[in-house]
C-alpha cells in the first residue's frame, strides 16, 4: 500500500471488496485505516488521491467499512455495484454522521457510485443525482466482469459489446455533472489491447480509468491526458472570446483561422478543467 502511495497514480483505490476473502475483512480495514493515516501526514505534493472501495451496500459488510475508514486522508470511496437511489442516499447519511461524529468537515468523503450491473447502467442518471457527494462515475467495463456477466455477452478490444453501457453511463454523468471513470483492464499482458481500449474510451468522453497494476498507469495517463498544444490553443480560445464578451458582442469568432462560436468557449473551458485535472 505504501508502494501505491509512492506510484505516481492520480489517485489510489485500497480494495476492500474482491481483494479480501470474508474472513479477512477486520483485518483488511485495519490496515486500510493504517494506510490512509499514513498518506494524511504527507505533504499535499507528495499525496495523491486517497481513496478505498468498500463492499457493496447489499453485502452487509459496508456500515463496518465506513467505520474504519472514514478519517482523516480518505477522499472518496468507490461504492460497487450501485443499483438504487436509496444505497446512495443511504451510504451519505452514514457518511454524515461518520464525519459529525468525528470532526471531520461535511461532505469530506466523496463517492464514486460503479455501475457493474444492467439495472444500474438504466439507472445510472438518477443514481448520480442522489447526493452531492458524488465526485465522478465508474463503469464496470472489465472482461468477464460482473456488467458482462450480468448482460451475457461477449467481449472484444474493439468494445463494440458493451458500447452502448459505455455511452449510457458517460451520457447520465455528464447529464447529471460529473465526469465518468472507466473500468480495469484485466489482461496485464496485453499492452496493445489496453492502448487501445484506453484510446476508444477516451474518445467516447471518459476522462480516467481505473489500473490494477503499475505498469499500466504511464500508458493510462498518456491516453487521457490533454495535450499541451490544446492547453495552448484553448486557452487563447477563451482568452480571445472572453476579450469581445466584454465588448457587448457575442458573434462568433476565429482563433488560429478556426472558427469559435459560444459552444466552442465552453467546450475550451472544458478542456482547461480537464488539464488541471490530470496536472498538465
Amino acid at each position: 500500500m505504501a508502494k501505491a502511495i509512492e506510484s505516481g497514480a492520480n489517485a489510489v483505490i485500497f480494495d476492500l471488496e474482491d481483494s479480501v476473502p470474508i474472513a479477512a475483512k477486520a483485518e483488511a480495514r485495519a490496515l486500510v485505516a493504517r494506510a490512509i493515516d499514513g498518506a494524511a501526514a504527507l505533504p499535499d505534493a507528495a499525496r495523491p488521491m486517497i481513496t478505498v472501495r468498500t463492499n457493496g451496500a447489499a453485502t452487509g459488510l459496508l456500515a463496518n467499512d465506513l467505520a474504519a475508514v472514514a478519517r482523516r486522508g480518505l477522499d472518496a470511496i468507490f461504492l460497487p455495484k450501485v443499483e438504487s437511489v436509496d444505497q446512495m442516499t443511504g451510504t451519505a447519511s452514514t457518511l454524515d454522521r461518520l464525519e459529525s461524529a468525528r470532526g471531520l468537515p461535511a461532505g469530506s468523503v466523496r463517492i464514486v457510485p460503479m455501475f457493474e450491473s444492467a439495472l444500474g447502467v438504466v439507472r445510472c442518471y438518477e443514481i448520480t443525482r442522489a447526493t452531492p457527494r458524488v465526485l465522478a462515475t465508474c463503469i464496470g467495463s472489465a472482461r468477464d466482469g460482473d456488467l458482462q456477466t450480468d448482460l451475457g455477452c461477449a467481449w472484444s478490444v474493439e468494445g463494440t459489446e458493451i458500447f452502448y453501457a459505455r455511452s449510457k453511463v458517460l451520457l447520465d454523468s455528464r447529464a447529471a455533472g460529473v465526469y465518468a471513470l472507466d473500468g480495469v483492464f484485466s489482461d496485464l499482458n496485453d499492452e496493445a489491447g489496453f492502448i487501445q481500449d484506453c484510446a476508444l474510451s477516451a474518445r467516447l468522453g471518459y476522462v480516467g480509468r481505473t489500473v490494477i497494476h503499475p505498469k499500466q498507469l504511464a500508458p493510462a495517463q498518456r491516453a487521457y491526458a490533454v495535450s499541451e498544444s490544446d492547453v495552448a490553443y484553448y486557452r487563447r480560445v477563451v482568452s480571445e472570446f472572453e476579450a469581445v464578451e466584454k465588448t457587448g458582442k457575442t458573434a462568433a469568432i476565429t482563433v488560429d483561422g478556426k472558427l469559435v462560436d459560444y459552444a466552442m468557449y465552453q467546450r475550451a473551458k472544458r478542456v482547461l478543467e480537464l488539464a488541471r485535472l490530470d496536472g498538465t
